[in-house]
């Protein structure tokens, strides 16, 4: 039973309104995320079809484990998210699962960004410029944060690895599909003494940073498989413990191989059909869904690109 999902919506300082080209009716001039996929507390999706209609993903989760192939795993191991960066992001790191258990009582996050648009000589900040963390510890005690990033120019189609301990940051005019572990633990080490709407600098975190960033993450990225699969193509673009990334571009007819017990599929433009077994959805972009373990005759029709995930 495919899982059709309702987006969540996250207001931030940076976000705003270009959410609305991938057809959905955002809240807000400051919309920053969108939540596609997520059994996250701090925003689990609610399903629109089937016999769970109604119901959050996280409760799903729980109460039908036979869909997700009886995932071990007490909680849902990813989420996906579309980022809207209308202005830069705060520069900051993610904890590792050891850490993260330890000190915030979830999981850490690795992630992974799929840049879907960026003005003209946007950048991102990736990695550092240290060769050790004496040096590293130096650099941010005396704010010589110019000094300490690693700026690199995006282009729409480029694809970054993003694994926990690596400093990073969206740069301003930037889109993205962003699969991640499912956490939402963030230390900010610079946020450009941004106010939020009552005034307030935001919270930095020098201390926990300074302790989970890895300096050998300097340029942690990795090399894209690309292939041809009964005529359709196929990108992987990244595949560890964590998650399997993959893009497809379909033109036409293509008998999808889905060879996991389930997994994460978001459209990132056109529009065009999936016959599950003897029903027929449509699909378009924006859309988020999930192939379930009982989807097994999957077949895809129309111009379309996906981006599909699984743990």
């Amino acid at each position: 039973m495919v899982l059709f999902l309702k987006p969540v919506f996250q207001e931030r300082i940076w976000g705003g309104r270009s959410l609305e080209k991938f057809n959905y009716d955002i809240p807000s001039d400051s919309t920053g995320e969108c939540w596609g996929i997520s059994a996250h507390p701090n925003g689990p999706n609610m399903i629109e079809n089937g016999k769970h209609k109604g119901k959050t993903l996280d409760q799903v989760w729980k109460e039908d484990k036979a869909l997700f192939g009886n995932d071990y795993r007490d909680k849902f191991p990813l989420l996906t998210k579309i980022l809207d960066a209308n202005d830069k992001l705060s520069v900051q790191v993610h904890p590792n699962d050891v850490y993260a258990l330890k000190h915030e009582g979830e999981y850490g996050k690795t992630e992974c960004w799929y840049i879907l648009d960026a003005k003209e000589d946007a950048e991102i900040i990736y990695g550092v410029n240290v060769d050790n963390k004496e040096e590293l510890n130096q650099l941010i005690d005396n704010k010589e944060f110019d000094k300490l990033f690693r700026s690199v120019k995006v282009k729409p189609g480029d694809f970054y690895y993003v694994p926990a301990g690596t400093v990073h940051a969206i740069g301003s005019g930037i889109m993205i599909l962003e699969t991640q572990q499912s956490s939402d633990t963030t230390y900010r080490i610079y946020d450009y003494d941004r106010q939020d709407k009552n005034g307030n600098l935001r919270d930095l975190h020098l201390e926990q940073s300074k302790a989970v960033i890895e300096v050998a993450n300097q340029n942690p990225n990795v090399e894209p498989l690309r292939e041809t699969i009964k005529g359709q193509n196929l990108t992987r673009f990244v595949s560890n413990e964590f998650f399997t990334v993959e893009k497809w571009n379909i033109d036409g007819h293509l008998e999808f191989p889905k060879d996991n017990d389930y997994c994460l599929v978001s459209v990132i433009n056109g529009n065009g059909r999936v016959n599950i077994d003897d029903k027929t959805y449509n699909i378009e972009k924006g859309r988020h869904f999930i192939l379930t373990t009982d989807d097994q005759n999957i077949v895809f029709n129309g111009d379309v690109e996906l981006i599909v995930s699984y743990s």
